[in-house]
């Protein structure tokens, strides 16, 4: 069973092959996603991990937490579930509904 780990703190040009390279010291590396900011494509200084093993993903938190990756020191936890997000139809019902003649 694959085991899914946030990583923080990573540096701005940290590539997912480097970050995989890296985590693949602890064992089987699944994949790596770099979290990027929608409008600019920039990274947002943390990823996920996907170890294949669970006893590998163990090694990399001990392994990996507080290392020292181009100078910053990394933030190794397992990952929360992700929370469901509401439709965004739903969010549009609480908005003020628009007025022809609004003035400012």
């Amino acid at each position: 069973m694959s085991t899914k780990l946030y990583v923080g703190n990573i540096s701005f040009s940290a590539t997912e092959e480097e970050l995989k390279e890296l985590f693949q010291q602890a064992g089987e590396v699944e994949s790596v996603k770099i979290i990027k900011d929608n409008y600019t494509g920039r990274s947002r200084g943390f990823c996920f991990v996907e170890m294949t093993q669970e006893e590998a993903a163990e090694k990399a938190k001990e392994m990996f937490n507080g290392y020292s990756l181009r100078n910053r020191n990394l933030i190794v936890n397992d990952a929360r579930p992700q929370r469901q997000r509401s439709d965004r139809s739903d969010r549009d019902s609480f908005r003020r509904p628009k007025r022809r003649f609004d003035t400012y």
